[in-house]
């Protein structure tokens, strides 16, 4: 097929739209390197900020453990006294190092009788000859633990060390507490959250370093060999409860993100810094915002070539498409004016049916009260003549007020009357007269009674109790469920049916029927 594209488009057309495209390509290369370059950024501070927040959480997930393990051990010291404070000791002990935990219990016996004491290991001797090694360093707490805290050093090593104190009948005094190796400490954080790119440390509110990956700064002053100041600890200005910037790792000597939060427990207060090293890879953003680019380009091409080839040809299947839409619109109301009509001409059916169904069963009353009370028969035949007026000329859509049938069903209630006297009581309540002028089936109250009245007993010592109440939502026709037996009652079912079919075709629920306990219940909804 042969394609003039002097016909599509003329060349002063084609060269606008080329250069258009050109310009279009590089004001998009440049939007995309800013976004690019943008978005890399954020998505590597978003990223430091989780891993921050997931090593906080460790740190002071084991904090609390720490914590916890000290509280146990001041219960059982406490609880049995000087009696097994070395079974306790010991078997602690060996449930932690089969559990990999970090801190192992310690006591030291002080006899005030001898003046010597007992100790489990060489770091509770701390008590006894502290004053001479001057190598330890008091931690502060005024949290409510009422542990006391210190950091000792011992062949080359660092160790923080809570204890409390019992002082028993003879003044004799026994110290326990929990010991815990900061380099063990540090390690155990790097083994569970091996979190690339970045590494923590904590710190005591006075500025005492307990954990960090270079040994030779535990126990020194963290404001001695950071840049960290006093204010980089005031999280309680920022909203998020921690502070951020950007600085120099004096251990890695790179450019790094900071984060500094408190870390406060019932036996200690410091705070934890976690760095995280900033990778910006510029030779890999460059490479994506060339190939991007390349794509970007190539594509505008494959586009403008494909809109000029098949402009044409899809504008001619868009109007076969509009065509055949239109086509298909205009069968589609035709189909449903034919179902509309077929639904009326049913629900004409079944009201043709309806009068005349009232007609024979209104005169197979009447014949049978004839020879029951002659002087009944006759005002059954008055209200009879009056009430069938408004059955001479049903309404078009099958559908009246509310205010017309319960007129109707009064009327119709006096005519029953006349047949069964004493054998049938019935009552009316308007609830909500507002809703009178609302709309509901075409003699849908008189099929429910006439249903009620067909299939139960209705005598003077049992007579049938028929109870209409105009509600908010619909009609409600409670009748007393005290159904015929022997031979089942024949029904047509031209009422209920036709009922139906009305909610049907309104688009709503079809008639409710039930039985709760002693009554018979049909509910009849609204119509607008």
């Amino acid at each position: 097929m042969k394609t003039n594209f002097k016909n599509i488009l003329s060349q002063k057309s084609i060269y606008i739209a080329v250069l258009s495209a050109c310009f279009i390509a590089v004001v998009a290369f440049a939007v995309l390197s800013f976004l690019i370059t943008r978005d890399s950024r954020k998505n590597n501070e978003e990223f430091a900020r989780k891993t921050f927040v997931r090593k906080y959480e460790t740190i002071e997930k084991e904090f609390r453990n720490i914590e916890d393990y000290q509280y146990l051990l001041r219960a059982l010291i406490q609880k049995d006294g000087f009696k097994n404070y070395k079974d306790y000791s010991s078997v602690l002990n060996d449930l932690n190092r089969k559990r990999n935990l970090l801190p192992y219990s310690w006591y030291s016996y002080y006899n005030a009788k001898s003046g010597k004491s007992e100790s489990s290991n060489s770091l509770s001797g701390v008590f006894t000859d502290k004053i001479k090694e001057r190598n330890y360093t008091r931690i502060k707490n005024n949290g409510p633990g009422h542990f006391s805290d210190f950091l000792m050093s011992r062949k080359d090593s660092m160790y923080w060390i809570s204890y409390d104190s019992l002082v028993l009948p003879r003044k004799d005094i026994l110290y326990y507490g929990s010991a815990v190796s900061l380099d063990d400490l540090h390690q155990y954080f790097i083994n569970i959250d091996k979190t690339p790119n970045n590494y923590a440390y904590v710190f005591t509110k006075e500025g005492i370093c307990i954990t960090h990956p270079d040994q030779k700064y535990l126990g020194k002053n963290i404001f001695d060999f950071t840049n960290i100041t006093p204010k980089d600890t005031l999280s309680s200005t920022t909203k998020l409860g921690y502070t951020e910037g950007s600085t120099i790792s004096e251990y890695l000597e790179l450019d790094v993100t900071r984060f500094i939060k408190p870390l406060k427990t019932d036996n200690f207060e410091g705070y934890v810094v976690v760095n995280h090293v900033n990778f910006l890879i510029d030779e890999s953003v460059n490479k994506t915002k060339t190939y991007t680019v390349y794509i970007f380009v190539a594509a505008l091409f494959l586009i403008l070539a494909v809109f000029i080839l098949f402009y044409r040809s899809a504008a001619i299947a868009y109007e076969e498409q509009q065509k055949i839409q239109s086509e298909k619109n205009l069968l589609l109301v035709e189909n449903e004016k034919m179902h509309k009509e077929e639904v009326l001409h049913q629900l004409q059916q079944l009201k043709n049916n309806i009068n005349p169904h009232f007609l024979f069963n209104s005169l197979n009353s009447l014949y049978m009260l004839i020879g029951i009370n002659k002087d009944n028969a006759q005002k059954f035949t008055m209200n009879l003549s009056k009430i069938y007026r408004y059955l001479i000329v049903p309404p078009k859509e099958n559908i009246v007020p509310v205010s017309q049938e319960i007129s109707f069903i009064r009327q119709y209630m006096e005519l029953l009357k006349s047949r069964f006297d004493e054998e049938l009581t019935f009552d009316l309540q308007i609830n909500h007269p507002e809703i009178l002028d609302r709309k509901i089936p075409y003699l849908s109250l008189q099929t429910v009674v006439e249903n009620a009245i067909k299939h139960n007993i209705a005598t003077i010592d049992h007579p049938l109790a028929i109870i209409i109440t105009v509600e908010e939502e619909g009609i409600t026709v409670k009748n007393t469920w005290q159904p015929k037996t022997g031979e089942a009652v024949e029904s047509a079912k031209f009422g209920i049916d036709y009922l139906n079919q009305v909610y049907d075709y309104f688009k709503k629920n079809s008639v409710n029927i039930s039985v709760d306990g002693e009554y018979f219940i049909c509910f009849l909804p609204l119509l607008e």
